[in-house]
Protein backbone atom coordinates (compact mmCIF):
# COMPACT_ATOMS: atom_id res chain seq x y z
CA UNK A 1 0.00 0.00 0.00
CA UNK A 2 1.45 3.18 -0.96
CA UNK A 3 1.55 6.15 0.97
CA UNK A 4 -0.58 8.84 0.47
CA UNK A 5 -0.32 12.89 0.93
CA UNK A 6 -2.92 12.80 3.72
CA UNK A 7 -0.38 10.79 5.89
CA UNK A 8 2.70 12.75 4.71
CA UNK A 9 4.90 13.51 7.94
CA UNK A 10 4.77 17.40 7.65
CA UNK A 11 2.00 19.99 9.15
CA UNK A 12 -0.32 21.41 6.58
CA UNK A 13 -0.38 24.99 8.08
CA UNK A 14 3.37 25.48 8.26
CA UNK A 15 3.30 24.21 4.51
CA UNK A 16 0.50 26.59 3.76
CA UNK A 17 2.67 29.44 5.38
CA UNK A 18 5.63 27.99 3.16
CA UNK A 19 3.98 28.43 -0.09
CA UNK A 20 2.91 32.19 1.27
CA UNK A 21 6.51 32.75 2.14
CA UNK A 22 7.70 31.70 -1.75
CA UNK A 23 4.70 33.25 -3.64
CA UNK A 24 5.68 36.67 -1.54
CA UNK A 25 9.60 36.29 -2.94
CA UNK A 26 8.35 35.55 -6.18
CA UNK A 27 6.37 38.80 -6.74
CA UNK A 28 9.18 40.87 -5.36
CA UNK A 29 11.51 39.01 -7.73
CA UNK A 30 9.24 39.61 -10.85
CA UNK A 31 8.61 42.62 -11.13
CA UNK A 32 8.93 43.28 -15.24
CA UNK A 33 7.24 40.38 -15.63
CA UNK A 34 3.75 41.17 -13.68
CA UNK A 35 3.91 44.53 -15.36
CA UNK A 36 4.20 42.69 -18.34
CA UNK A 37 0.78 40.77 -17.35
CA UNK A 38 -1.34 43.79 -17.20
CA UNK A 39 -0.81 43.93 -20.77
CA UNK A 40 -2.25 40.63 -21.53
CA UNK A 41 -5.65 41.90 -21.35
CA UNK A 42 -7.08 40.91 -24.75
CA UNK A 43 -5.21 37.39 -24.29
CA UNK A 44 -7.78 34.92 -23.06
CA UNK A 45 -7.09 34.08 -19.82
CA UNK A 46 -4.60 36.47 -19.90
CA UNK A 47 -2.17 33.91 -21.78
CA UNK A 48 -1.43 32.98 -25.69
CA UNK A 49 -2.03 29.43 -24.77
CA UNK A 50 -4.61 28.47 -21.78
CA UNK A 51 -1.91 25.57 -20.13
CA UNK A 52 0.25 28.80 -19.45
CA UNK A 53 -2.24 29.74 -16.68
CA UNK A 54 -1.21 26.86 -14.61
CA UNK A 55 1.65 27.31 -12.61
CA UNK A 56 2.42 28.31 -8.90
CA UNK A 57 2.73 31.89 -9.13
CA UNK A 58 0.02 34.37 -8.60
CA UNK A 59 0.89 35.56 -12.69
CA UNK A 60 3.10 33.14 -15.47
CA UNK A 61 7.22 34.56 -15.96
CA UNK A 62 7.50 36.04 -19.22
CA UNK A 63 9.94 35.51 -21.49
CA UNK A 64 12.76 36.97 -23.24
CA UNK A 65 15.37 34.32 -24.49
CA UNK A 66 17.02 31.15 -24.07
CA UNK A 67 20.08 28.78 -24.43
CA UNK A 68 20.90 25.32 -24.72
CA UNK A 69 19.19 24.18 -21.08
CA UNK A 70 18.87 28.00 -19.58
CA UNK A 71 16.21 30.22 -20.13
CA UNK A 72 16.49 33.99 -18.94
CA UNK A 73 13.13 35.66 -17.88
CA UNK A 74 12.01 39.40 -18.48
CA UNK A 75 13.36 40.40 -15.54
CA UNK A 76 17.16 39.10 -15.86
CA UNK A 77 16.92 36.15 -13.88
CA UNK A 78 19.14 32.86 -15.39
CA UNK A 79 16.46 29.93 -14.81
CA UNK A 80 18.18 26.13 -15.01
CA UNK A 81 15.81 24.83 -17.53
CA UNK A 82 14.44 21.11 -16.49
CA UNK A 83 11.12 21.80 -17.93
CA UNK A 84 12.55 22.08 -21.36
CA UNK A 85 8.94 23.07 -23.08
CA UNK A 86 7.45 20.23 -21.71
CA UNK A 87 9.46 18.17 -24.02
CA UNK A 88 9.04 19.99 -26.48
CA UNK A 89 12.77 21.67 -26.45
CA UNK A 90 14.49 18.12 -25.35
CA UNK A 91 17.04 19.15 -27.79
CA UNK A 92 17.87 22.38 -25.89
CA UNK A 93 16.96 25.89 -26.77
CA UNK A 94 17.75 26.99 -30.21
CA UNK A 95 20.55 24.09 -30.64
CA UNK A 96 23.14 25.29 -33.53
CA UNK A 97 22.72 22.79 -36.00
CA UNK A 98 18.96 23.48 -36.47
CA UNK A 99 19.13 26.92 -36.38
CA UNK A 100 21.22 26.88 -39.18
CA UNK A 101 18.89 24.29 -40.77
CA UNK A 102 15.88 26.30 -40.84
CA UNK A 103 17.73 29.37 -41.40
CA UNK A 104 19.05 28.47 -44.49
CA UNK A 105 15.60 26.76 -45.66
CA UNK A 106 13.47 29.76 -44.98
CA UNK A 107 15.95 32.70 -45.41
CA UNK A 108 18.55 31.38 -47.95
CA UNK A 109 16.37 29.55 -50.55
CA UNK A 110 13.37 30.83 -49.46
CA UNK A 111 9.47 28.89 -48.85
CA UNK A 112 8.68 28.00 -45.31
CA UNK A 113 5.50 26.14 -46.71
CA UNK A 114 5.02 24.77 -50.68
CA UNK A 115 3.13 21.99 -51.23
CA UNK A 116 5.95 20.39 -52.83
CA UNK A 117 8.63 18.13 -51.56
CA UNK A 118 11.63 18.62 -50.33
CA UNK A 119 15.27 15.73 -49.99
CA UNK A 120 14.29 16.45 -46.12
CA UNK A 121 11.23 14.65 -46.40
CA UNK A 122 12.65 11.42 -47.24
CA UNK A 123 15.88 11.90 -45.41
CA UNK A 124 13.63 12.01 -42.28
CA UNK A 125 11.35 9.21 -42.87
CA UNK A 126 14.51 7.03 -43.71
CA UNK A 127 15.95 8.10 -40.04
CA UNK A 128 12.37 7.57 -38.28
CA UNK A 129 12.04 4.36 -40.09
CA UNK A 130 15.52 2.67 -39.15
CA UNK A 131 15.13 4.15 -35.33
CA UNK A 132 12.04 2.87 -34.42
CA UNK A 133 11.26 -0.36 -36.95
CA UNK A 134 8.43 1.14 -38.54
CA UNK A 135 9.07 1.34 -42.69
CA UNK A 136 6.34 3.84 -43.41
CA UNK A 137 6.45 7.28 -42.28
CA UNK A 138 3.78 10.77 -42.73
CA UNK A 139 3.87 13.86 -40.63
CA UNK A 140 1.72 16.29 -38.52
CA UNK A 141 2.44 19.60 -36.83
CA UNK A 142 0.99 17.88 -33.66
CA UNK A 143 0.78 14.70 -31.99
CA UNK A 144 -2.47 15.77 -31.10
CA UNK A 145 -2.63 15.83 -35.12
CA UNK A 146 -0.93 12.47 -35.55
CA UNK A 147 -2.97 10.42 -33.39
CA UNK A 148 -6.24 11.68 -34.08
CA UNK A 149 -5.69 11.01 -37.76
CA UNK A 150 -3.68 7.37 -37.02
CA UNK A 151 -7.62 6.68 -34.73
CA UNK A 152 -9.15 6.96 -37.86
CA UNK A 153 -7.11 5.33 -39.58
CA UNK A 154 -7.62 2.46 -36.92
CA UNK A 155 -11.35 2.23 -36.99
CA UNK A 156 -11.15 2.16 -40.99
CA UNK A 157 -9.20 -1.10 -41.21
CA UNK A 158 -11.12 -3.01 -37.84
CA UNK A 159 -14.48 -1.64 -38.56
CA UNK A 160 -14.70 -0.94 -34.91
CA UNK A 161 -16.02 2.02 -32.89
CA UNK A 162 -13.79 2.33 -30.00
CA UNK A 163 -10.21 3.22 -28.57
CA UNK A 164 -8.97 1.86 -25.57
CA UNK A 165 -6.72 4.31 -23.33
CA UNK A 166 -5.46 4.27 -20.02
CA UNK A 167 -6.28 5.72 -16.95
CA UNK A 168 -5.27 9.08 -16.22
CA UNK A 169 -3.16 8.69 -19.68
CA UNK A 170 -2.64 11.62 -22.19
CA UNK A 171 -2.94 11.80 -25.57
CA UNK A 172 -3.04 15.65 -26.57
CA UNK A 173 -6.70 16.48 -27.33
CA UNK A 174 -7.87 13.58 -29.13
CA UNK A 175 -11.34 13.33 -27.59
CA UNK A 176 -11.59 9.84 -27.29
CA UNK A 177 -8.87 9.92 -24.47
CA UNK A 178 -10.20 12.44 -22.24
CA UNK A 179 -11.76 9.76 -20.06
CA UNK A 180 -11.23 7.17 -16.71
CA UNK A 181 -12.10 4.28 -15.17
CA UNK A 182 -15.85 4.46 -13.30
CA UNK A 183 -17.24 2.82 -10.62
CA UNK A 184 -18.21 -0.03 -12.73
CA UNK A 185 -14.85 -0.58 -15.09
CA UNK A 186 -16.67 1.60 -18.07
CA UNK A 187 -15.61 4.67 -19.44
CA UNK A 188 -16.35 7.95 -17.91
CA UNK A 189 -15.31 11.52 -18.48
CA UNK A 190 -11.77 12.93 -16.74
CA UNK A 191 -13.30 15.80 -14.06
CA UNK A 192 -13.16 18.98 -15.74
CA UNK A 193 -13.33 17.70 -19.65
CA UNK A 194 -14.53 20.56 -22.06
CA UNK A 195 -17.26 20.26 -24.56
CA UNK A 196 -17.24 16.71 -25.13
CA UNK A 197 -18.96 15.32 -28.90
CA UNK A 198 -20.53 12.71 -26.90
CA UNK A 199 -20.24 10.40 -23.88
CA UNK A 200 -16.82 8.80 -23.76
CA UNK A 201 -18.48 5.45 -23.37
CA UNK A 202 -19.45 5.65 -26.54
CA UNK A 203 -15.70 6.18 -27.95
CA UNK A 204 -13.70 4.69 -25.61
CA UNK A 205 -13.22 2.22 -22.79
CA UNK A 206 -10.53 1.94 -20.52
CA UNK A 207 -8.10 -0.26 -18.73
CA UNK A 208 -5.46 0.02 -15.85
CA UNK A 209 -2.07 0.35 -16.64
CA UNK A 210 0.04 -2.93 -15.91
CA UNK A 211 -3.62 -4.67 -15.41
CA UNK A 212 -3.57 -7.31 -18.08
CA UNK A 213 -6.52 -8.92 -16.49
CA UNK A 214 -8.49 -6.02 -16.85
CA UNK A 215 -6.99 -5.06 -20.65
CA UNK A 216 -8.23 -8.56 -21.52
CA UNK A 217 -11.98 -7.94 -20.30
CA UNK A 218 -12.30 -4.66 -22.26
CA UNK A 219 -10.44 -6.05 -25.07
CA UNK A 220 -13.10 -9.03 -24.97
CA UNK A 221 -16.24 -6.75 -26.18
CA UNK A 222 -14.63 -6.82 -29.87
CA UNK A 223 -15.04 -3.51 -30.53
CA UNK A 224 -11.81 -1.90 -29.66
CA UNK A 225 -10.12 -0.63 -33.13
CA UNK A 226 -7.21 0.21 -31.36
CA UNK A 227 -5.17 0.40 -27.66
CA UNK A 228 -3.31 3.82 -27.81
CA UNK A 229 -0.60 3.96 -24.78
CA UNK A 230 2.53 5.10 -24.21
CA UNK A 231 4.79 2.38 -22.76
CA UNK A 232 5.28 3.73 -19.90
CA UNK A 233 2.92 6.41 -18.37
CA UNK A 234 3.87 10.16 -18.23
CA UNK A 235 1.00 12.45 -17.12
CA UNK A 236 0.29 11.26 -13.77
CA UNK A 237 4.46 10.56 -13.07
CA UNK A 238 6.10 8.11 -14.93
CA UNK A 239 4.55 5.04 -14.00
CA UNK A 240 6.74 1.85 -15.69
CA UNK A 241 5.67 -0.77 -17.25
CA UNK A 242 5.40 -4.17 -14.90
CA UNK A 243 8.35 -6.47 -16.27
CA UNK A 244 6.18 -8.73 -19.10
CA UNK A 245 3.51 -6.49 -18.88
CA UNK A 246 4.20 -4.45 -22.41
CA UNK A 247 4.79 -7.97 -23.97
CA UNK A 248 1.20 -9.11 -22.50
CA UNK A 249 -0.41 -6.15 -24.32
CA UNK A 250 1.07 -7.03 -27.48
CA UNK A 251 -0.01 -10.62 -27.42
CA UNK A 252 -3.48 -9.56 -26.28
CA UNK A 253 -4.08 -6.69 -28.90
CA UNK A 254 -3.20 -9.30 -31.57
CA UNK A 255 -5.31 -12.08 -30.52
CA UNK A 256 -7.98 -9.74 -30.24
CA UNK A 257 -7.58 -7.89 -34.12
CA UNK A 258 -6.94 -4.70 -32.35
CA UNK A 259 -3.86 -2.44 -33.19
CA UNK A 260 -1.34 -1.17 -30.82
CA UNK A 261 -0.73 2.52 -31.14
CA UNK A 262 2.60 3.65 -29.20
CA UNK A 263 2.79 7.64 -28.65
CA UNK A 264 6.10 8.17 -27.77
CA UNK A 265 5.61 11.98 -27.77
CA UNK A 266 6.82 11.53 -24.27
CA UNK A 267 8.40 8.49 -24.22
CA UNK A 268 10.80 9.28 -26.62
CA UNK A 269 13.36 10.70 -23.73
CA UNK A 270 14.22 6.62 -23.75
CA UNK A 271 16.42 6.81 -25.93
CA UNK A 272 16.74 7.54 -30.00
CA UNK A 273 13.70 5.33 -31.14
CA UNK A 274 12.04 5.93 -28.19
CA UNK A 275 10.82 2.70 -25.65
CA UNK A 276 9.86 0.90 -28.66
CA UNK A 277 13.53 0.32 -29.95
CA UNK A 278 14.98 1.06 -26.62
CA UNK A 279 12.51 -2.07 -25.01
CA UNK A 280 12.73 -4.26 -28.57
CA UNK A 281 8.62 -3.28 -28.72
CA UNK A 282 6.18 -4.34 -32.06
CA UNK A 283 3.79 -1.83 -32.34
CA UNK A 284 1.45 -1.71 -35.42
CA UNK A 285 1.65 2.32 -35.21
CA UNK A 286 4.01 4.75 -33.43
CA UNK A 287 3.25 8.70 -32.92
CA UNK A 288 5.60 11.62 -32.26
CA UNK A 289 5.48 14.87 -31.82
CA UNK A 290 7.34 18.16 -30.00
CA UNK A 291 10.56 16.78 -29.62
CA UNK A 292 11.97 15.97 -33.05
CA UNK A 293 11.69 19.44 -34.61
CA UNK A 294 14.37 21.37 -31.80
CA UNK A 295 11.29 23.44 -31.50
CA UNK A 296 9.75 24.57 -34.49
CA UNK A 297 6.27 22.41 -34.87
CA UNK A 298 6.77 19.11 -35.67
CA UNK A 299 5.00 15.65 -35.62
CA UNK A 300 5.02 12.20 -37.01
CA UNK A 301 2.86 8.76 -37.24
CA UNK A 302 4.96 5.26 -38.67
CA UNK A 303 3.15 2.23 -39.68
CA UNK A 304 4.22 -1.28 -40.38
CA UNK A 305 4.33 -2.91 -43.66
CA UNK A 306 0.97 -5.19 -42.92
CA UNK A 307 -0.70 -1.60 -41.91
CA UNK A 308 0.19 -0.12 -44.91
CA UNK A 309 -0.50 -3.29 -47.09
CA UNK A 310 -4.30 -3.11 -45.23
CA UNK A 311 -5.06 0.66 -46.14
CA UNK A 312 -3.30 -0.12 -50.08
CA UNK A 313 -6.32 -3.38 -50.35
CA UNK A 314 -9.31 -0.12 -49.14
CA UNK A 315 -9.56 1.60 -52.44
CA UNK A 316 -12.77 2.42 -50.96
CA UNK A 317 -10.82 5.17 -48.47
CA UNK A 318 -9.78 8.69 -49.66
CA UNK A 319 -6.41 8.80 -48.09
CA UNK A 320 -5.50 12.00 -50.08
CA UNK A 321 -7.79 14.55 -49.93
CA UNK A 322 -11.21 14.46 -47.59
CA UNK A 323 -10.11 11.58 -45.99
CA UNK A 324 -7.15 12.82 -45.26
CA UNK A 325 -4.91 13.74 -41.97
CA UNK A 326 -5.58 17.67 -43.14
CA UNK A 327 -3.67 20.47 -41.96
CA UNK A 328 -1.75 22.21 -45.24
CA UNK A 329 1.10 23.21 -43.36
CA UNK A 330 1.95 19.41 -42.38
CA UNK A 331 4.57 18.24 -43.36
CA UNK A 332 6.17 21.85 -44.48
CA UNK A 333 9.68 22.51 -45.61
CA UNK A 334 10.57 24.77 -42.78
CA UNK A 335 9.46 21.61 -40.01
CA UNK A 336 11.27 18.96 -41.66
CA UNK A 337 13.87 20.74 -42.13
CA UNK A 338 14.21 21.26 -38.80
CA UNK A 339 13.48 17.42 -38.04
CA UNK A 340 16.02 16.46 -40.02
CA UNK A 341 18.98 18.18 -38.38
CA UNK A 342 17.94 17.86 -34.92
CA UNK A 343 17.41 14.14 -34.89
CA UNK A 344 21.04 13.66 -37.03
CA UNK A 345 23.07 16.53 -35.17
CA UNK A 346 21.56 16.76 -31.98
CA UNK A 347 19.11 14.36 -30.65
CA UNK A 348 22.20 11.61 -31.41
CA UNK A 349 22.53 8.14 -30.24
CA UNK A 350 25.47 9.74 -27.99
CA UNK A 351 23.18 12.90 -26.92
CA UNK A 352 20.70 10.59 -24.94
CA UNK A 353 23.66 8.50 -23.54
CA UNK A 354 24.88 11.41 -22.06
CA UNK A 355 21.10 12.44 -21.12
CA UNK A 356 20.59 9.53 -19.39
CA UNK A 357 23.71 9.45 -17.65
CA UNK A 358 22.69 13.09 -16.02
CA UNK A 359 19.29 11.79 -15.50
CA UNK A 360 20.56 8.49 -13.59
CA UNK A 361 22.77 10.72 -10.98
CA UNK A 362 20.05 13.24 -10.59
CA UNK A 363 17.16 9.97 -9.64
CA UNK A 364 20.34 8.53 -7.04
CA UNK A 365 20.08 12.36 -6.11
CA UNK A 366 16.53 12.55 -5.14
CA UNK A 367 16.24 9.55 -3.31
CA UNK A 368 19.12 10.43 -1.08
CA UNK A 369 17.90 13.57 -0.69
CA UNK A 370 14.38 12.17 0.09
CA UNK A 371 15.61 9.30 2.69
CA UNK A 372 17.80 11.90 4.21
CA UNK A 373 14.61 13.39 5.95
CA UNK A 374 12.36 10.06 5.53
CA UNK A 375 9.47 11.19 3.22
CA UNK A 376 8.10 8.38 1.74
CA UNK A 377 8.39 9.33 -1.69
CA UNK A 378 9.29 7.58 -4.68
CA UNK A 379 11.67 8.50 -8.17
CA UNK A 380 11.16 7.26 -11.08
CA UNK A 381 13.50 7.56 -14.00
CA UNK A 382 12.73 7.42 -18.02
CA UNK A 383 15.56 7.28 -19.90
CA UNK A 384 16.59 11.05 -19.76
CA UNK A 385 13.78 11.99 -17.58
CA UNK A 386 13.21 11.69 -13.94
CA UNK A 387 10.39 12.29 -11.41
CA UNK A 388 9.37 11.99 -8.20
CA UNK A 389 5.93 11.42 -6.55
CA UNK A 390 4.54 11.62 -3.24
CA UNK A 391 3.93 7.82 -2.51
CA UNK A 392 5.96 4.80 -1.76
CA UNK A 393 5.98 2.60 -3.43
CA UNK A 394 5.91 3.93 -6.42
CA UNK A 395 2.44 3.71 -7.96
CA UNK A 396 1.62 1.32 -10.52
CA UNK A 397 -0.79 3.07 -12.42
CA UNK A 398 -2.59 6.36 -13.30
CA UNK A 399 -5.19 6.26 -11.17
CA UNK A 400 -2.81 5.95 -7.91
CA UNK A 401 -0.55 8.16 -9.33
CA UNK A 402 -3.48 11.01 -9.63
CA UNK A 403 -4.43 9.86 -5.80
CA UNK A 404 -0.67 10.51 -4.93
CA UNK A 405 -0.87 14.61 -6.41
CA UNK A 406 -0.07 17.12 -3.64
CA UNK A 407 -0.85 20.51 -5.32
CA UNK A 408 -0.08 22.15 -2.13
CA UNK A 409 3.47 20.27 -1.43
CA UNK A 410 3.76 20.73 -5.67
CA UNK A 411 3.40 25.04 -5.46
CA UNK A 412 5.89 24.84 -2.44
CA UNK A 413 8.53 22.63 -4.21
CA UNK A 414 7.74 24.75 -7.66
CA UNK A 415 8.59 27.90 -6.26
CA UNK A 416 11.01 27.30 -4.03
CA UNK A 417 13.24 26.01 -6.90
CA UNK A 418 11.86 28.97 -9.74
CA UNK A 419 12.85 31.43 -6.66
CA UNK A 420 16.20 30.15 -6.63
CA UNK A 421 16.73 29.42 -10.33
CA UNK A 422 15.72 26.30 -11.22
CA UNK A 423 12.38 25.24 -13.74
CA UNK A 424 10.63 22.33 -13.74
CA UNK A 425 7.41 21.76 -15.91
CA UNK A 426 4.49 23.11 -14.14
CA UNK A 427 2.06 20.49 -14.28
CA UNK A 428 4.05 17.89 -12.37
CA UNK A 429 7.60 17.37 -10.83
CA UNK A 430 9.03 15.91 -14.18
CA UNK A 431 12.95 16.94 -15.07
CA UNK A 432 14.27 16.22 -18.67
CA UNK A 433 17.70 16.17 -19.42
CA UNK A 434 18.57 18.11 -22.78
CA UNK A 435 22.28 17.60 -24.57
CA UNK A 436 23.33 21.14 -23.05
CA UNK A 437 22.12 20.32 -19.32
CA UNK A 438 25.74 19.95 -17.48
CA UNK A 439 26.73 17.86 -14.38
CA UNK A 440 26.88 21.62 -12.65
CA UNK A 441 23.52 22.29 -13.24
CA UNK A 442 22.16 18.96 -12.20
CA UNK A 443 23.72 19.43 -8.75
CA UNK A 444 22.41 22.77 -8.48
CA UNK A 445 18.90 21.70 -8.72
CA UNK A 446 20.14 18.86 -6.46
CA UNK A 447 21.02 20.97 -3.56
CA UNK A 448 18.07 23.11 -3.59
CA UNK A 449 16.15 20.01 -3.81
CA UNK A 450 17.64 19.00 -0.71
CA UNK A 451 17.11 22.20 0.90
CA UNK A 452 13.51 22.59 0.19
CA UNK A 453 12.64 19.15 1.46
CA UNK A 454 14.86 19.97 4.58
CA UNK A 455 12.63 23.28 4.62
CA UNK A 456 9.60 21.32 4.52
CA UNK A 457 9.97 18.85 6.89
CA UNK A 458 11.29 21.23 9.50
CA UNK A 459 7.60 23.62 8.84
Amino acid sequence: MSRRPTDLPFDRVALARLVERERADYVARNPVSAGRQAGTGHLFGGVPMTWLAKGAGPFPLHFDRASGARIVDADGHELLDFCLGDTGAMAGHSPSPTVAAVSRRYAELGGATTMLLTEDAGVVGSILAERFGLPLWSFALTATDANRWVIRLARALTGRPKILVYSYSYHGSVDESFAVKGPDGAAVARRGNVGPPCDVAETTRVAEFNDLADLERELSHGDVAAVLMEPAMTNMGIVLPDDGYLAGVRALTRAAGTLLINDETHTLSAGPGGCTAAWGLEPDIVTLGKAIGGGIPAAAYGISAEVAARLDARTDLDLVDTGGVGGTLAGNALSLAAVRATLTEVLTPEAFTRMTALATWYAQGLEAAIDAVGLPWSVAQLGARAEYRFAAPAPRNGTDSEAATDLLVEDYLHLYLLNRGVLLTPFHNMALMCPATTPADVDRHLDLFGDAVAGLVAG
